[in-house]
């Protein structure tokens, strides 16, 4: 099986081509990696996606929507782990 090509934006690592952390159609699931990353235990929650996005002239993704590769109201990827964690505890999942 190849290895999916993979995109960092702001330090979380999503599929390159779709730019999601749970993905499907490139059978990728990055959210062990970005919980230990963010420092959280990995747990089942749902899988980030990042918001519409571009690659700068340095080839760094940016937002489209403040053209900023660090911004923290698109690219709040901790708050939005913390979210996504507190929702499957919610839903009653459990540590794998």
């Amino acid at each position: 099986m190849a290895e999916v090509a993979t995109a960092e934006i702001n330090d979380a690592i999503f599929c390159q081509q779709h730019l999601k952390e749970v993905c499907t159609e490139c059978n990728y699931d990055g959210r062990e990696e970005n919980d230990s990353f963010f420092g959280f235990d990995p747990i089942d929650r749902e899988g980030l996606e990042a918001p519409a996005s571009s690659v700068n002239k340095e080839g760094v993704y940016q937002c489209k929507k403040h053209g900023n590769t660090t911004c923290n109201q698109c690219y709040g990827w901790k708050k939005q782990i913390t979210r996504a964690r507190a929702a499957a505890k919610k839903a009653g999942k459990k540590s794998s």
